[in-house]
């Protein structure tokens, strides 16, 4: 045969089945765009000079990116080529062996890998500076930073998604190769045996998604979120494929059985229909509920973090700023406090609600049960036992709360600073520090000391006690220091000084205030450290604004997925109902009564996988909530609206797509019947 006549065959072809590969080349071209745009800026050095975090997080997201590319573009080519097999089989028929049709599908490759290659990454340089700009307006930048296109990621762009169409090609031939010419003829229309009801598999999808809602729900300590939430989501995920595939096939075969509502024209041949293909049917349908659940969470997470932007600064410095030292004297105390007046004044800003005091720090075990906490030196902060504990001593609770508090030997202070769900240390019951028992004076509803402290992450308690000498003692026996003296100044090298103070100003001159303190203090005291929320604005913006970015970039790419496998589900099921229709039109159903049946048969199945996917939503909401506290986001209602915006805007963009694949479907149907 003339080599010429492959390169037509193929053109030919891929003209004749536009309405699926066009979808298809656009859809591989948007990959590829995004991928190179994302590589590209993982590449860029002005970028990665911004901070490691911004850095790592872009690659990350670029090798997730490739990932769903790949089972992506795997799972759309096997619409096409199920499509495509009965005009293989045809062309078999006619004479045509199967290295002849190899040929010709690897043209049909070479023709689309490259539309897909080269038009993604043209795309990608033509819209790379934009996507650049908005990075930069999400990150906040201050600093020069010059938009670049990588060669290398030109390079390594084509490379890879090359090797991706390559293996696809490889797959369509073997099964081409395995397939016999009556098998090819009847590939798309290929019917399906009634299944079963699987109970098994529908207890078993009811198990998993209960036990994912259930560690969702019951989960309470943020830090021990993030290894559940993932179990969670495996469960979920799991529990969803089988619902759908069991479930489903359940529901319909109910339906069924009902009479009254199965014995109507617009009900009757929809069921009927769907019963037969639901194995399929159900896998597109959970692939569509799980790809919808993905957007709403990624998409409400990354915004609500960005939009609390503020919340997220108050929670994680309570005041504005705060000085820690170690190993200095209560005369380098008195210049700390000299030096933030003497700047402060200068800078038009004005120091505010200022707290001084010395505390002891330890990580903790804490047993509820026998009220003991056992101090040591480093914990796994996994453990749902361990605890920030702080002592600090009597005198500058005192001075800090305005009170005259007297305490005996054997007796402390306590305050609880979170988790109130466990049980708090009442008034004159014995607390254990190791193995030192302590009765409880007071248990205290508040401290001005605890807000410079605040966190969600890790429980925390606060204990008052007698002098410095019983901090002293403590410090000792966990870290071990041998050579303490009992001086006023040796106790500061070891217990750590803290000043925590508010600013009145503007943004400007509190952020020129925090800068030119943190290179003083740097100067001339080796040890002291400041962070304050101006110094820290930038970092955030860059480590949440990064989220966003990202969030939003997948969010996009699992959407477009999202709206590519409903296209192909309901093209691919109008081909398949095509002649089911046509022949109830030829006994009789109308038009409209043919329409009434489409819209039955769409509603029925279409609206589920988001009804699912809100669902899913509404449950992880409690776990969520804690994962976002790790990340020092507290305003619940905050997060509660701009999920439910997410849920609107996405549930706006799935009817949109319902509307018009229903009418690309109700035109398979009814045109082609004519």
């Amino acid at each position: 045969m003339n080599s010429k006549i492959y390169g037509k065959l193929a053109v030919t072809n891929l003209k004749n089945n536009r309405k699926n590969y066009l979808p298809y080349i656009l859809a591989s071209a948007f990959s590829v765009m995004m991928y190179f745009i994302m590589d590209s800026l993982y590449r860029n050095p002005s970028l990665v000079k911004t901070g490691a975090t911004l850095s790592i997080m872009l690659s990350y997201a670029n090798v997730v990116l490739l990932i769903f590319s790949v089972i992506f573009l795997f799972y759309i080519n096997s619409f096409l080529i199920k499509r495509r097999k009965k005009e293989l089989g045809i062309y078999n028929i006619l004479g045509m062996g199967k290295g002849h049709l190899a040929k010709m599908l690897f043209i049909e490759s070479i023709i689309t890998t490259t539309v897909s290659i080269i038009g993604g990454i043209l795309a990608g340089i033509l819209f790379g500076k934009l996507v650049y700009l908005v990075l930069l307006k999400i990150l906040h930048l201050k600093r020069d930073i010059v938009y670049m296109i990588s060669p290398v990621s030109v390079g390594i762009t084509a490379a890879i998604f090359g090797c991706i169409f390559f293996v696809i090609f490889l797959y369509n031939l073997v099964q081409m190769k395995l397939s016999n010419p009556i098998e090819l003829l009847r590939g798309g229309n290929a019917g399906e045996r009634e299944p079963k009801t699987k109970w098994l598999m529908t207890i078993i999808g009811s198990v998993c998604l209960a036990g994912g809602y259930y560690i969702s729900l019951t989960t309470k300590e943020p830090l021990q979120a993030i290894g559940q939430f993932f179990v969670a989501v495996l469960l979920v995920a799991a529990g969803t494929y089988a619902l759908f595939m069991a479930g489903s096939i359940t529901l319909l075969k109910l339906l069924r059985k009902k009479k009254s509502y199965y014995y109507k024209t617009r009900h009757f041949t929809a069921i009927s229909g769907m019963i037969y293909r639901m194995k399929q049917n159900a896998v597109g349908l959970a692939n569509i509920c799980i790809l919808s659940t993905m957007v709403l969470v990624m998409v409400s997470i990354t915004i609500s973090l960005y939009a609390g932007m503020n919340d997220v600064l108050v929670t994680r410095f309570p005041s504005e700023a705060q000085i820690t030292n170690q190993g200095i004297n209560q005369n380098e105390e008195r210049q700390i406090g000299e030096l933030v007046a003497s700047i402060t004044k200068e800078n038009h800003t004005n120091p505010t609600s200022q707290i001084r005091f010395h505390e002891g720090n330890f990580t903790a075990l804490y047993n509820d049960k026998t009220k003991n906490f056992n101090m040591t030196t480093a914990q796994s902060y996994g453990d749902t036992n361990i605890v920030e504990f702080v002592m600090i001593p009597l005198s500058d609770y005192n001075k800090t709360e305005g009170k005259a508090v007297k305490l005996a030997d054997n007796e402390v202070l306590i305050y609880h600073r979170k988790n109130k769900n466990k049980s708090s240390i009442k008034n004159e019951e014995t607390v254990h520090l190791n193995n030192d028992s302590y009765k409880v004076a007071a248990n205290l509803d508040s401290m001005r000391i605890a807000k410079a402290d605040a966190t969600n992450s890790v429980d925390g308690w606060y204990v008052i006690v007698k002098d410095t000498n019983i901090i002293k003692k403590y410090l000792k026996a966990v870290y071990g220091k041998d050579d303490m003296e009992d001086s006023v100044e040796d106790y500061h090298e070891f217990m750590q000084y803290v000043y925590s103070f508010n600013l009145d100003g503007s943004r400007t001159n509190r952020e020129r205030t925090e800068q030119i303190l943190q290179e003083q203090l740097q100067a001339k005291f080796k040890s002291a450290f400041i962070e304050g929320r101006e110094l820290s604005r930038e970092n955030f913006y860059n480590f949440y604004g990064g989220f966003l970015f990202i969030g939003i970039f997948l969010g996009i790419i699992f959407l477009m997925a999202t709206v590519l496998i409903i296209y192909y589900k309901q093209i691919s099921e109008g081909y398949d109902d095509r002649e089911r229709y046509q022949i109830m039109q030829k006994v009789g159903m109308s038009k409209k009564e043919v329409r009434q049946s489409i819209r039955s048969q769409v509603l029925l199945v279409f609206f589920l996988p988001l009804i699912m996917a809100v669902i899913h939503l509404a449950f992880a909401f409690k776990i969520i909530t804690r994962l976002l506290s790790v990340l020092n986001l507290t305003n619940i209602s905050l997060f509660f609206m701009y999920t439910v915006g997410t849920v609107a805007v996405f549930a706006v963009i799935y009817v949109i797509i319902y509307s018009i694949t229903a009418r690309e479907y109700y035109k398979i149907i009814i045109c082609r019947g004519e």
